[in-house]
């Protein structure tokens, strides 16, 4: 008989090229947990336990995709964000645990939002997030990729929440189409483009580069862009929350306080790191 150890030892060796050994070991435990519908305090306690049956298939796959970097969030199809379940895919990147508190910090400041727009939806994870809760508030979320579009639909559908979404560049005059928005947010490329040689290959090789990667010399691209747009949709005392690189915040500063935005706010995440920012509207 096979036991849960066995397994778990197959697959975090199949993760230790891509993964630090913790992370590695983490990693399969979710894999396990997946393949086999065990609890992972189980596999914590008693990870002796034999298995009476296994998809033989579906493990050689997993250790497979494990070993060729493909993140555990494809291989499975699914993630968890803010307490709720989310299917991703190539196409849309995996939401991030630090984007969690954008969320989070939306819900504590802007909770009385009528009108809120998230660009850049990609899963769905934000903008369905803040559906599930702030119930009172319409929700539309907008993104230049029909696949991410779709995703953003199946995962408002299987939260049941009710999301309108939109195709549209971030980029463009997007902003033509809404007024009197209470709150913008975006979580939008910002990765140098001069980092791709410090990022693992789990996301290099997988998640959507367009999704990541700005120029060197244009880094708040989309920023400025969805700042500019904001300025017009937003009604007066309306709020802006944006993911940022970290790097860049001071610049991130400077270009919201030139274009006008007033009680600019810097937030860390749990790292530490300058991760989150939020302005008004023409108080």
């Amino acid at each position: 008989m096979t036991t849960y150890a066995e397994i778990i030892n197959r697959l975090t060796q199949a993760a230790a090229n891509v993964y630090e050994p913790r992370e590695a070991r983490s990693v399969a435990l979710w894999a396990v947990e997946s393949l086999t519908g065990a609890d992972r305090m189980k596999l914590l306690v008693d990870p002796r336990a034999t298995i009476e049956s296994i998809d033989e298939v579906e493990l050689a796959r997993y250790e497979r995709e494990l070993a060729a970097a493909r993140p555990i969030q494809y291989i499975i199809g699914a993630t968890e964000f803010c307490g709720l379940q989310f299917a991703v895919g190539e196409g849309v990147l995996i939401p991030r645990p630090e984007t969690e508190e954008l969320v989070r910090w939306i819900t504590e400041e802007s909770s009385s939002a009528k009108r809120i727009l998230d660009i850049g939806t990609g899963s769905g994870a934000i903008a369905v997030s803040l559906a599930a809760m702030l119930p009172k508030a319409e929700v539309a979320a907008m993104d230049i990729s029909e696949v991410a579009l779709d995703y953003t639909t199946r995962n408002a559908i299987a939260n049941g929440v009710d999301i309108k979404t939109i195709k549209g560049d971030a980029l463009g005059e997007w902003w033509r189409e809404f007024e009197e928005l209470d709150v913008v947010v975006s979580n939008p490329p910002y990765v140098p483009d001069s980092d791709r040689a410090t990022i693992r290959r789990n996301v290099l090789d997988y998640e959507p580069s367009l999704a990541l990667f700005v120029p060197d010399n244009d880094l708040l691209r989309f920023y400025r862009a969805i700042a500019n747009g904001a300025a017009h949709s937003l009604r007066d005392g309306g709020e802006l929350y944006f993911e940022i690189y970290e790097n860049a915040a001071d610049k991130m500063v400077q270009m919201l306080t030139e274009q006008g935005w007033q009680q600019i706010e810097l937030r860390r995440d749990f790292n530490d790191k300058n991760r989150m920012i939020r302005c008004r509207k023409n108080l």
